[in-house]
């Protein structure tokens, strides 16, 4: 389904030394190089009290994945999930 909008999920559990910078760094380095991708449509960023971050955002067919961050930031690597709308 070439034409649907996909909706990623990106959420990561950071250290709490680490949280603030892990902001930085998906708001100033991450997400920039992925809004120059034609295929993006909007991000968003969402923090929690359990130092957890979480990237909202659409595409036009093929998702372009986040870089890495940064191992040191990090509890545990990044969990991805792709969602499409359900027609209700």
């Amino acid at each position: 389904m070439s034409g649907d909008v996909i909706v990623r999920m990106w959420e990561v559990r950071a250290e709490p030394y680490g949280f603030a910078e892990l902001i930085t760094w998906v708001c100033d380095t991450a997400l920039p190089e992925l809004e120059h991708s034609p295929l993006h449509i909007s991000s968003e960023v969402f923090s929690s009290a359990d130092n957890r971050l979480v990237v909202i955002s659409k595409w036009r067919s093929s998702p372009v994945p986040l870089p890495d961050p940064p191992a040191t930031l990090v509890a545990r690597p990044p969990h991805v999930w792709d969602f499409t709308q359900v027609d209700r």
